[in-house]
This record gives C-alpha cells, structure tokens and sequence, in this order.
C-alpha cells in the first residue's frame, strides 16, 4: 500500500517539474522575442523592456508614436538611458509611470494611469521588464475602461499566455490581479452610489497627480 501510495507521489512530482520546466521555457522563448504583442490592432502594443533596435523596429512596423514605461523613470540606468534616446531619435513621446508587479495598484493610481493612456499619441507601446505583470494590468485598463471590452475578455490580457503567473499566496505578481479585482468593485459601488444620487448632486475625483512626459 505504501509503496503505491509513493509511486503515485512519484509520478506527480514528475508532472509537476515537467509542467514547470514548460512554463519556465515558455517564459524564457517570450522574453528572448521581446513579449510583444498587439493589445488592439492600430492602437496599442505591449512588450517587456525594449532595446533600441526593438523601439526602432517597432516605430517602423507599428508606426508607435509614444511610450509609457511602467519601471518608471530611472536616469542613469543603462536600459532607461537606451530607451529614452531611441525614444528621441524616432521622435517618439515618452511616458514614467512607476508601479510594482509585488504590490496593488490604489484605484486613484489606475484612474491616473487611464487617463495617461487614453491621452497618450496612437500608437502606443506599453512596458514593463517583463511584460507579463505590470503591462498586462495595464493592458487589462485600456481594453475594458477605454476600448469599452467587456471584463471577461479584458481580463485575458492578464494570464500564463503572455508570461503572467499568478496564484494567491504563492505569486507576488497576484498583486495585479487583486489591483484589478479592488478596483472592480470599487467602480460598481460608485456608479450603484451615482445612479442613487439626488439630481443636481454630482461626484467628483481628486485630480490625478502629474505624470512624467517627454
């Protein structure tokens, strides 16, 4: 009996390595090809960090017009000082957004990041260093709260598919899955609280902190 029981135990540690072994090459194929994918066709793009010859290539094959760097700004970083020369040279608008894949995003901050994306010029590049966590949650905000997508399809940009591994309690990037889950439920009490409000009585948000542009 107890031997079965091992040779049982034995074979789903096998599956276990071998399901993370694949996901870990996954990840590692997405990042050596820049995890760049089309967010909506024309509009938005998302990627991990880029190098100067991927900004050069992306402005050339997707006509980006401005960038919104979710590591935010960093001056004296290689890859930061890269970035914003490509930018310059491609005459390439360039956004700081600073956020943590490790932890949520207040609900003001997603409203100050909408907005920054709804402004920013078309097309647009978004980034993270990965461009699994950070960028999909932001992805998730222009689909359903700009582009009008529905939740449920939105929510698609936050999965295993670009990179994102995310389980409560053992994934730290669950961070962006709560951010957006809060933020959720925070939006219906206040449209359910707008609905119920008096005529002649309205509502208003802070105004959103100033964000870097270039």
């Amino acid at each position: 009996m107890l031997r079965a029981i091992l040779k049982q135990a034995g074979r789903f540690g096998a599956v276990v390595l071998v399901s993370v072994a694949a996901i870990g090459g996954y990840c590692g194929y997405l990042q050596y090809y820049g995890n760049l994918h089309t967010v909506i066709p024309g509009q938005v793009y998302r990627s991990a960090q880029p190098s100067a010859a991927q900004i050069d290539e992306y402005a050339s094959e997707y006509g980006i017009k401005s960038i919104i760097n979710l590591r935010g700004e960093n001056d004296g970083s290689p890859w930061y000082d890269t970035e914003i020369k490509a930018a310059d040279a491609r005459g390439i608008r360039h956004f700081d957004f600073r956020m943590s894949a490790r932890r949520e995003l207040s609900s003001q901050r997603i409203r100050e990041l909408t907005e920054l994306m709804r402004t920013a010029p078309k097309p647009l590049l978004i980034h993270c260093k990965s461009g699994a966590d950070r960028t999909g949650l932001a992805s998730v905000i222009y689909l359903h709260q700009i582009a009008g997508v529905p939740d449920d399809k939105a929510e698609g940009q936050l999965s295993l598919y670009f990179g994102h591994f995310s389980i409560p309690l053992l994934s730290q990037a669950y961070a962006m899955d709560a951010s957006w889950e809060k933020f959720e439920n925070t939006t219906g009490f206040e449209q359910l609280a707008s609905a119920e409000e008096p005529a002649g009585s309205s509502m208003s948000l802070a105004a959103p902190k100033p964000v870097l542009g270039r």
